[in-house]
């Protein structure tokens, strides 16, 4: 599924956070957060009356940034808003405009992207006479909020909604398979690509990807159609270079998207990094396969490759259904068993059971280790079934959906990978409460 990326962009102390914060939090199916390189809390994807989103947090713009972390503050706003579909335009209702406001809105206007002007801590209704100065900036008609008291949240995300495309999924075009090289910058990726296309050379064409020095690369491999969403070949370009790191996440974050299965590639000299988990978390939580790809196998000696491997597992035991694979791209060791494991991985996703399957499974789940009490209440699971509509997700009838706490609902997702399978893939548990049949 593509989920359309929407920027919110203003100086320092505007409220973009505490904006992201309510979208977040309310009435919105929350898919993840996607912790950036500068702050806690930079990416959430987020479905708005049905509509999924991909939502960038960016720092406060300077007008002068006076030190170099300034700079680059400003230069991953630059990065947010080149890849944006549209963009949130967030000022200060209470100061009026300010040259900092000025310079920004300059800049919005020669991107020429959809740009949704919130004038934000608009509290009071006799407030909106402020908003008449924020037409000057040039960049559309100033819509009144409150992101921290909740108001005009609604008409914001309306207006919003009304410049991106919505998201789809991408299933039936033939049972393509697209597949999404991912990782931090130098860990291979280049390699890895041209590793994979050197031994399967039935290219069928290259497009331009979605973003502008990316090329998506077709190609036939046992009558499967494989889509590689390249992000590799980042490029270092002017005043973009210091913020290479935002760079390569954004773009990640695009492939991601867009793909049905993500190869995370790791540099084996490095072990895995933090960084490497907020991509994997993220790749999870908007429920794409997942295969771990550890690199530069070869530079680590055969007597500590054991101890490597088990120190790797027990680290990211979060992901115990995530398969991994270890190989060197520049050798070509391991590279052949790549695309297997990707399409295998593809292929979990497309599984289907039955209900009696599912609910039987739930059954003996909860008969085992029945739900803890939560006061006087407990947890009772009435029915389960696979959701038809939803790739790996599954429909539970409960008495309350409150009294799913996150340590039940992960060994309840543990049981049916283990039954199941679905390696590669992460489940999706919808808990609803049971309705009462009329009689």
């Amino acid at each position: 599924m593509t989920r359309p990326i929407i920027a919110i962009v203003g100086r320092p102390n505007v409220g973009k956070s505490t904006l992201l914060n309510r979208l977040v939090g309310r009435r919105i199916a929350v898919v993840s957060d996607f912790p950036g390189t500068t702050r806690d809390r930079i990416f959430a994807s987020v479905t708005w009356e049905g509509k999924e989103l991909t939502l960038i947090d960016t720092g406060g713009w300077q007008a002068k940034p006076s030190s170099t972390l300034e700079q680059k503050v400003k230069q991953q706003v630059e990065v947010a808003i080149a890849q944006a579909e549209a963009i949130i335009f967030m000022v200060d209702a209470r100061d009026g405009v300010i040259a900092a406001d000025e310079e920004l809105a300059e800049a919005l206007r020669e991107v020429s992207k959809p740009v949704v002007l919130a004038a934000n801590k608009v509290d009071l209704a006799s407030q909106e006479d402020r908003l008449g100065d924020f037409y000057r900036l040039g960049v559309g008609t100033p819509l009144s909020i409150s992101a921290y008291h909740n108001h005009g949240i609604e008409a914001l995300m309306e207006a919003v909604l009304a410049f991106v495309t919505p998201s789809a999924e991408g299933a039936a075009a033939g049972e393509e398979v697209k597949i999404a090289i991912v990782g931090r910058p130098n860990v291979g990726k280049s390699t890895l690509l041209n590793a994979l296309l050197g031994d399967e050379r039935a290219i069928v064409h290259e497009a331009p990807g979605t973003t502008r020095d990316a090329l998506d690369t077709t190609l036939n491999w046992k009558k499967k159609n494989i889509l590689l969403v390249d992000t590799a070949g980042i490029k270092r370009r002017g005043r973009l270079s210091t913020g290479i790191d935002y760079y390569s996440l954004v773009r990640s974050l695009q492939a991601i998207n867009r793909c049905d299965v993500a190869l995370l590639l790791i540099d084996a000299g490095e072990f895995i990094t933090t960084q490497d988990f907020h991509i994997a978390s993220y790749i999870l939580e908007a429920g794409k396969g997942l295969v771990l790809l550890v690199n530069k196998w070869d530079i680590i000696p055969q007597e500590q490759r054991k101890e490597f491997k088990r120190l790797l597992e027990k680290r990211s035991n979060f992901m115990y259904y995530i398969p991994m694979l270890y190989l060197s791209a520049e050798s070509g060791e391991g590279i052949g068993r790549v695309l297997p494991l990707a399409c295998q991985v593809w292929q979990e996703r497309q599984k289907r059971l039955a209900d009696s399957e599912v609910d039987t499974a739930i059954a003996e789940a909860v008969e085992s280790y029945p739900p803890p009490r939560a006061g006087t209440r407990r947890l009772k699971v009435f029915q389960a079934r696979q959701d038809s509509s939803r790739i790996a997700s599954f429909v539970l009838q409960v008495n309350d959906p409150k009294l799913v706490e996150p340590p039940y609902q992960r060994y309840l997702e543990r049981k049916l990978h283990s039954q199941f399978g679905f390696g590669g893939v992460p489940l999706e548990l919808i808990f609803t409460k049971k309705t009462k049949v009329a009689k």
